[in-house]
């Protein structure tokens, strides 16, 4: 067996939104899974678009002090009609991932099919469905007051569930993370950010 998976550790994952940013901490100890927190950002009263994200990066880094979870999993961008949205929801995205990367995290991305393939059954589950599935799984007894953070929970589930999965352990370092995991994916080189940090120091500016 993985001694990953013997151990106690947890995973933070986050579903990145402009106005809400959900999020769910789950903790791992053999195969027994527990829900530790989580909830939503609250966003949408802040009108300044740098204000925002200043409040995404420091909201982000204090739940890793907080919770100290040892990887961070994302939903990863999806790609819509309007330009002007998806920019903005790039941008939590990449300021979440830097928060996670500035707390020496390793950081996943899943695509919105995928974890919802992964907790529902159908990549085009509803946010009720994924909701109903995340409560089931961690015996959550209270529904949260915005499914965002049943939507960020999810994402961490998914990510325990393709870690774990014997043919990942298998592949070791080949795993293939985010864009749904299939082989396009792994041509694309979706890899941990960790990663391509790692490889790619001369790319990133301090």
């Amino acid at each position: 067996m993985n001694a990953k998976h013997d151990q106690i550790y947890r995973i933070l994952g986050i579903d990145p939104g402009t106005n809400y940013m959900g999020y769910g901490v789950l903790e791992v100890e053999g195969r027994t899974l527990r829900s530790v927190v989580l909830g939503e950002i609250d966003l949408h009263k802040i009108d300044n678009p740098y204000s925002k994200l200043r409040y995404i990066f420091d909201r982000v880094c204090m739940l890793i002090e907080e919770f100290e979870p040892r990887e961070v999993a994302l939903e990863s961008p999806f790609f819509g009609r309007n330009v002007q949205s998806m920019l903005k929801l790039g941008r939590a995205q990449g300021v979440a991932m830097a928060a996670a990367l500035s707390r020496n995290r390793e950081v996943f991305e899943y695509a919105p099919s995928r974890i919802k393939q992964s907790i529902a059954g159908i990549g085009s589950a509803s946010k009720e469905q994924v909701a109903g599935v995340v409560m089931r799984t961690l015996k959550i007894e209270d529904k949260p007051r915005k499914l965002d953070a049943t939507d960020g929970m999810a994402v961490a589930l998914c990510h325990y569930f393709a870690s774990s999965s014997p043919i990942n352990a298998a592949l070791g370092t080949a795993m293939v993370k985010g864009l749904g995991g299939d082989k396009r994916a792994k041509r694309c080189g979706t890899t941990s950010w960790e990663s391509f940090v790692r490889e790619n120091a001369d790319r990133v500016k301090g």
